[in-house]
């Protein structure tokens, strides 16, 4: 197991707030993460919320803007919080543009080069860094998993691509149909390649269909989201849902827009949803 870095520690709401530095060999790169340990964490291992970020987002986004801590304290529930892409790759064109390479891996597994070399993402989130994680740290195997954006589709893609791996799964504003969207269409093609065939193993509302758990899904949506028309496309979600009696709560919220204002808004919804299924009440 590679070496373990600390990189800062505070006391927050009577557990700690921490982040990490390890290297990935999924990814070949240093990695960092978040973490918050509940005090719960000092007498033994607690249930774990992963929570994926969205486009130029890194691990600390999360736990300084959504406010999560102070309710995850109460709950008894650690948060991680991964980067959302490789880093210090250099790849050609992974900095050009915010929404591909640098702080957009989309949770896939890249096919094509030079992404396919460092762009593990899946990998990374639900199988390396969990591994990583439980043996340093008192987390224990119960486990949920929630994201924002582009976070979002991959909280959804994670859950529906391996049935009982987590106890609960919720998104804010997710890219529901990254197939037949400015961002996913850009993302897919640069690390999946043309054949749109290959697409829909990486799309939620594709994967609905034939997944093989129907573990409900939670979604708050702002409805003066400047991104719900062209790129988010809940429609596409609950349309497939609907299709296959898979368990949607779909929460139009007015007025709200794509920012941390709007996820520090519900956040305690969505931790008190995961609690529930993790057996800690809420």
């Amino acid at each position: 197991m590679p070496a373990l870095e600390k990189l800062a520690s505070q006391h927050c709401f009577g557990g700690l707030q921490e982040r990490y530095r390890q290297r990935s060999e999924v990814l070949d790169c240093q990695m960092e993460y978040g973490v918050f340990l509940p005090p719960a964490a000092k007498h033994g291992p607690v249930p774990v919320l992963w929570w994926l970020s969205g486009l130029t987002c890194t691990d600390e986004n999360f736990s300084q803007k959504a406010g999560a801590q102070r309710l995850a304290a109460e709950l008894g529930l650690a948060i991680i919080c991964p980067d959302t892409s490789p880093r210090g790759t250099d790849l050609p064109g992974e900095h050009d543009s915010y929404d591909l390479g640098s702080g957009a891996g989309f949770y896939i597994n890249a096919t094509q080069q030079p992404w396919s070399a460092h762009y593990r993402m899946y990998d990374y989130v639900t199988r390396e860094l969990p591994q990583q994680v439980r043996s340093h740290l008192p987390i224990g195997e119960q486990q949920s998993v929630s994201g924002h954006s582009m976070g979002g589709h991959g909280a959804l893609i994670c859950t529906l691509k391996n049935p009982g791996m987590y106890q609960s799964v919720s998104a804010f504003a997710p890219i529901c149909h990254p197939a037949d969207c400015p961002w996913g269409v850009k993302a897919f093609t640069a690390y999946l390649g043309d054949n749109r065939n290959a697409w829909a193993d990486w799309d939620a509302s594709q994967l609905i269909r034939d997944a093989g758990e129907r573990l409900p899904i939670l979604v708050d949506q702002g409805g003066d989201d400047e991104f719900l028309a062209g790129q988010l496309n809940p429609g596409a979600l609950e349309q497939a849902c609907s299709a296959v009696h898979h368990p949607l709560d779909l929460r139009m919220r007015e007025g709200y827009d794509h920012s941390y204002y709007f996820i520090a808004s519900f956040i305690d919804d969505h931790l008190r949803h995961h609690a529930r299924a993790l057996g800690l009440g809420g």
